[in-house]
């Protein structure tokens, strides 16, 4: 570990344990600032002199204060966060700290309700110089993608549901979208998930597919197929007359992906398909 320069807001700092006090204890960077890990955290294997992980953050009077805990997310993080209450100027939401995270009221997109689930970033707020969240996140988004292509995989983090399909953060920086006719298993907001490349669009958007491109999607999903066939004891009631949202909740595929598993399983000797359903071939 090494010792921060400087104490910096919002994020996880290496500092020093520099002295013990009543009230907790004093924590210095390099260049000699100093800020307070309340007692609540101090624990007796802590000794002065040793370096310490905490997050720094303000309390209820702006004063700079360290923790222990570790926030749902830092700056610049995203996460689903839980309205705990509200106020003419905006709202709060429990982030794992003591002190709530603040959401100004020019932040929401819709009037936050007690109860509520949002999906946020944690952004610096230059007017109150505090960490605040915001649930506009258009701007935060980089338009020029570097470093993904057409089929590529990355990691996405689902953040809300639209009429088009789900909106997702791809690679923590990019936005991407997958379309609801193209989703054929149970998703939520705040999942991390993997997903393929489908399309990148002049505005920057990224088009996503949970299934990858179509000679690797057709060895997975037969792979699926066979995979359930052995968890069910060789056989399952289902053939290619099977209903389309019955093969959606059970395989998580599409009836069209479904045909196709079961023609390529037939061909290659795996399985044997009769009226009443599938069969493991010995």
């Amino acid at each position: 570990m090494e010792q921060n320069e400087h104490l910096e807001l919002g994020i996880i700092n290496t500092l020093r344990i520099d002295r013990f006090t009543p009230h907790g204890i004093f924590l210095e960077s390099l260049d000699g600032k100093d800020v307070l890990l309340p007692q609540a955290y101090v624990t007796e294997i802590m000794q002065e002199d040793e370096l310490l992980d905490v997050f720094l953050y303000t309390d209820s009077e702006d004063r700079l204060v360290a923790t222990t805990l570790k926030p749902k997310a830092m700056l610049d993080g995203f996460a689903l966060f839980e309205v705990v209450d509200v106020a003419p100027f905006g709202a709060f939401v429990n982030w794992g700290l003591p002190k709530d995270l603040f959401v100004p009221k020019m932040f929401q997109k819709e009037p936050f309700k007690v109860g509520d689930r949002r999906f946020l970033k944690v952004v610096y707020d230059d007017r109150t110089h505090r960490l605040v969240g915001t649930e506009k996140l258009g701007d935060f988004f980089e338009r020029r993608v570097k470093g993904l292509s057409q089929h590529k995989e990355a990691d996405i983090l689902i953040i809300a549901k639209t009429p088009l399909g789900f909106k997702c953060i791809v690679e923590d920086k990019y936005e991407g979208l997958i379309y609801h006719n193209e989703i054929f298993e149970k998703i939520e907001i705040g999942d991390k998930r993997r997903a393929f490349i489908k399309n990148i669009r002049k505005d920057g958007c990224i088009d996503l597919s949970l299934q990858a491109s179509s000679a690797k999607r057709k060895d997975a999903s037969a792979e699926k197929v066979l995979l359930l066939l052995n968890e069910n004891g060789g056989s399952m009631p289902y053939n290619y007359k099977s209903d389309a949202e019955l093969i959606k909740d059970i395989f998580g595929l599409s009836k069209k992906e479904f045909k196709r598993s079961l023609t390529t399983l037939v061909e290659s000797s795996s399985i044997e398909v009769r009226e009443n359903g599938i069969y493991l071939k010995s």
